[in-house]
């Protein structure tokens, strides 16, 4: 028994070294998931505001111009486009898709309405609409989306997002815990862009 005890306290602190590495991966998870859910929200807004300005649009006696019809067919993209990522919101190739689709809907509005559209820095600040004095300021960082609803709370889900899977990757992605996310089959996630 004396010449077990060092490997069953070997055993004991690789266990508990296991369990913590894998509780801090599934809570980084957990936030990336959450802001998800906060970024869906804000989503579903933008369709809804993009909706309603559509059926203001329309009228019986007018048809529906052609600008009018991509844009309502680039809102159904994007609203069975979030259903599906909703059951899957760190699969990579359904936030691509999402995204393509979320530009698609937004250059569609702004053929549409090229003077409704605001932008918002990360932060929620309202974003230049062009560089002062014709001078192009070197940027860094994920360029701000021009948003149909004149709110800031669709930009800063996408930061959040964004944040929350550059966090959870990076995490997977140290040394000690490779091999947790390698056992456990947690895969990489993909930004918002």
């Amino acid at each position: 028994m004396p010449e077990s005890l060092p490997y069953w306290i070997a055993g004991a602190l690789a266990l508990f070294w296991f369990v913590g590495a894998y509780n801090r991966l599934m809570r980084l998870r957990t936030a990336a998931l959450q802001a998800y859910a906060a970024l869906d929200a804000a989503l579903v807004r933008q369709l809804e505001f993009v909706h309603a300005r559509v059926a203001e649009a329309e009228t019986p006696a007018a048809p529906q111009p052609p600008s009018g019809a991509s844009l309502d067919a680039a809102a159904s993209q994007l609203s069975i486009l979030l259903a599906k990522t909703r059951l899957r919101p760190l699969d990579p190739a359904g936030i691509a898709a999402l995204g393509t689709a979320m530009h698609v809907l937004l250059g569609a509005w702004q053929r549409m309405h090229p003077d409704a559209v605001v932008s918002f820095e990360a932060d929620g600040t309202l974003s230049r609409p062009a560089p002062l004095d014709g001078k192009d300021e070197p940027f860094d960082g994920v360029a701000p989306i021009a948003w149909p609803e004149p709110s800031a709370a669709a930009e800063i889900a996408r930061s959040q997002f964004n944040l929350a899977v550059a966090q959870y990757n990076a995490a997977i992605t140290q040394f000690p815990a490779l091999l947790v996310a390698w056992i456990m089959q947690l895969r990489p996630a993909a930004p918002l862009h």
